[in-house]
């Protein structure tokens, strides 16, 4: 009798790949499925320790999830029910045809196994993937053993060590995605149809389409539509303000009135002149003292899309692809976490090392290794599954991509920045009271730059020195005046802005926010243009008349109902995403948190059908009429 067989199954063919490469040290044997050119088989022995010992191992995969959930085939035709119906029609969950082969070669390899390790992204939609693998393998061997591999990098000692410690798959994780899959389906399902079935007939340009709704889409559109009204509804105001100059050992210092501006010039002309009257200005306070620029935290999934799309000039879900691709190849840790604090065990002082080949921030990690080094700040959230975003190894830019450049150079010099000192400055100001005013001058020293040496995206610049002033001395200011201006606009919405807002809001998870902003653009419910030219260039959201329409719609069907949250507002989603954590967390179940939160929608979608009309008074409002002038 041979060795015990073990089938491990990862989330993707390249994962599949590497580990097989690092268990096997490379002695392996590689066999195709039938059916599928991408997934493969890798077979070779592997001592797992006690109390598997040395096994004969196959490695595979999936690629992503292995099935979808739907409708049983008489609710699957637009016009085979009423919309509402789908908030409690049956649904069935079935391997996708694309995925038959796959799920049957687990099948077939689970059959002769003694036990399925599943190696899927520690997350929770890699727990959910892991539940759909361990079903396959069951059908065919209802007695083999169930363990998980966790890991955060492909890192080879990290990947052993993962196959020698191997914990349960985490089943409320995966309640928790099989909950929110199922609330999509029939949210998502009951609100297309009825809005799609209900304007095609307004428009030409609506006949064919259809007008999806998500539960996270909706709330998305919402925000780039408000900060769109609040641009175009501005009206400026006049306002004015006393400007005061003092030239003094060739310097001119500009003093900052402490009420800023004014909106009434007959109140600031008489400030000015009791000012002039008193001719002198006494200086009431001279500080000088040390201050100091924080190093950034260590990386999250959502910093790294908000200054990604700032600093790299790439949309968050390019920049997520691009993560995926330098994690599956080894050279970044896990890319989607909440958590921006480093655990005690990990040797950050090795990673650094790491880096000293490079011929750009090589220096720099040789001076933190010589003494420079400070251990990375700890943020306030941990999501317990995976540590912040750290390189895990040095790679020469020769064998990257120019995209997978400018990501992996923004998550090391992130990572240097991270276990370096704070930079150093010294700032002066100086305190006026002119007449009944007060005004003041700030001047700022860097000293000691530190990690701003590496962390190139920030900037912290010296101003003009202050000149000598003293405490109590009197001075007449060489100019004192009023200017005048107006208030401006806030600007549209930037890519990293809607992040930190969907963020804020529980709009989605670090995972997929990417995925919702990329879903609106392509729905056509707002469009990007950028603002700025070169370098500078951001790229600014607007809505198109239909993602107007959709949004000031759905306002106007609530508008006046008490306790009656808009769909276009993040309320509903943010309290669905709470529920999943309490399935994560035990306290409720996966079909509580169902029930609960299909309520919830469905008393919308009974107002939204009953004042349908609304819905259709805005469709016509701006995609109609405004089409037409």
């Amino acid at each position: 009798m041979g060795p015990p067989r073990i089938l491990c199954v990862a989330e993707k063919p390249a994962i599949a790949k590497i580990v097989a490469m690092h268990l096997s040290g490379g002695s392996m044997r590689t066999n195709s499925i039938r059916g599928n050119q991408y997934v493969k088989n890798y077979v070779f022995t592997f001592n797992f320790g006690d109390p598997w010992g040395t096994c004969s191992v196959t490695m595979t995969s999936v690629i992503g999830h292995l099935t979808g959930l739907d409708f049983t085939s008489q609710y699957r035709g637009w016009t085979s029910c009423q919309p509402v119906s789908l908030f409690d029609a049956p649904v069935c969950e079935s391997v996708a045809s694309d995925k038959l082969s796959i799920a049957q070669n687990i099948k077939e390899q689970a059959r002769s196994a003694k036990a399925l390790f599943i190696w899927t992204d520690c997350d929770r939609e890699g727990e959910h993937i892991g539940t759909e693998v361990r079903h396959q393998a069951r059908q065919a061997n209802s007695s083999i053993e169930i363990k998980r591999a966790k890991f955060s990098n492909t890192e080879k000692a990290h990947v052993l060590h993962a196959a020698r410690t191997p914990i349960d798959l985490d089943d409320r994780q995966a309640n928790a995605v099989a909950a929110r899959i199922e609330l999509d389906l029939r949210i998502g399902a009951a609100f297309t149809r009825l809005q799609t079935l209900q304007l095609r007939n307004l428009a030409e340009s609506l006949n064919d389409r259809i007008i999806s709704y998500g539960s996270c889409q909706f709330p998305t559109l919402g925000f780039v539509v408000d900060r769109y009204l609040r641009v175009k509804n501005f009206k400026p105001e006049d306002f004015w303000a006393i400007k005061v100059m003092h030239v003094r050992d060739g310097i001119q210092v500009k003093f900052n009135w402490r009420r800023v501006h004014l909106f009434d010039r007959a109140a600031v002309t008489v400030m000015l002149e009791r000012c002039l009257t008193a001719k002198k200005a006494k200086v009431t306070k001279v500080n000088k003292k040390p201050t100091s620029k924080w190093r950034p935290l260590p990386l999250t999934t959502v910093d790294l899309q908000m200054m990604g799309s700032k600093y790299l000039r790439m949309d968050s879900q390019k920049i997520m692809k691009v993560a995926e691709a330098l994690y599956t190849k080894g050279f970044i840790s896990y890319p989607r976490t909440e958590t921006d604090q480093f655990d005690k065990g990990i040797d950050l002082k090795k990673l650094v090392e790491k880096q000293v080949p490079d011929n750009s921030w090589g220096e720099y990690a040789r001076g933190l290794l010589n003494g420079k080094f400070k251990t990375p700040r700890s943020g306030r959230h941990n999501d317990q599954a995976h540590p912040p975003i750290h390189p895990i190894c040095w790679v020469s830019p020769s064998s990257l991509s120019a995209d997978e450049r400018k990501v992996y150079e923004f998550v090391v010099r992130r990572f240097l920045a991270c276990c370096s000192e704070d930079a150093k400055g010294q700032t002066s100001e100086v305190e006026i009271r002119y007449g009944d005013e007060i005004f003041h001058a700030k001047g700022l020293t860097v000293l000691e730059k530190n990690y701003l040496d590496v962390y190139i995206y920030e900037k912290w610049e010296s101003s003009q020195q202050l000149p000598a002033f003293q405490v109590g001395e009197l001075f007449e200011p060489t100019e004192a005046n009023i200017v005048e201006g107006q208030t401006t606009p806030p600007n549209y919405l930037t890519e990293p802005e809607l992040i930190a807002l969907m963020d804020a809001n529980g709009i989605g998870t670090d995972a997929t926010m990417a995925e919702h902003i990329a879903k609106i653009k392509e729905r056509e419910y707002v469009a990007t243009r950028p603002r700025g030219s070169g370098r500078n260039a951001v790229q600014e959201f607007l809505p198109t008349r239909l993602g107007i329409a959709l949004v000031e719609g759905y306002d106007n069907v609530v508008a006046g109902l008490p306790d009656s949250p808009s769909l276009s507002k993040p309320f509903l989603r943010k309290e669905m995403e709470l529920r999943m954590r309490e399935i994560c967390a035990g306290t409720k179940t996966r079909a509580q948190v169902v029930r609960e939160s299909l309520e919830m929608y469905q008393e919308v979608f009974v107002q939204t059908a009953r004042r349908i009309d609304m819905l259709k008074a805005a469709c016509r409002k701006y995609v109609v009429e405004q089409a037409a002038s």
